[in-house]
């Protein structure tokens, strides 16, 4: 197993927990657009989440590797609402997560670690897709 330094774990943590209160987000959004006009939406919500989920894993699994603990603790969650305010909390988080993440890849290369790098590069894309996705739908 390998050690990082504390700044790539505390950076790692902070995805992590922003990523866990994205999952809830999501799902509260999922839950609450149900039975609106917009049943696509509602499972666009839905999916969202999972994929959210599937980028607190690998950044769990990161940390771990590390050696470190992976934080329990959920960043912000924005709720309530009609659909589109909804979907532009999600979008704002997404923006976020983008500029978060462009922040730690940057840490991930300054350090070295190109396996973070690429793992953070690769939720990145995911990102920016969902991103695109939110800022498509409320452009129609």
């Amino acid at each position: 197993m390998a050690k990082a330094p504390q700044e790539l774990i505390d950076a790692l943590n902070e995805d992590l927990s922003y990523e866990l209160a994205a999952i809830v987000q999501y799902i509260y959004h999922h839950v609450m657009a149900s039975g609106f006009d917009s049943p696509e939406i509602d499972e666009r919500f839905e999916a969202t989440s999972m994929d959210e989920m599937k980028h607190a894993e690998k950044i769990a699994e990161r940390i771990d590797y590390y050696e470190a603990v992976p934080t329990t603790k959920m960043g912000p969650i924005q709720v309530g609402g009609d659909v589109k305010k909804m979907i532009e909390d999600d979008l704002a988080g997404e923006h976020d997560a983008i500029a978060r993440y462009k922040a730690h890849i940057k840490l991930a290369e300054r350090l070295g670690d190109a396996g973070t790098r690429l793992m953070l590069e690769q939720i990145l894309l995911d990102e920016e897709g969902h991103a695109h996705q939110w800022e498509t739908i409320l452009a129609k």
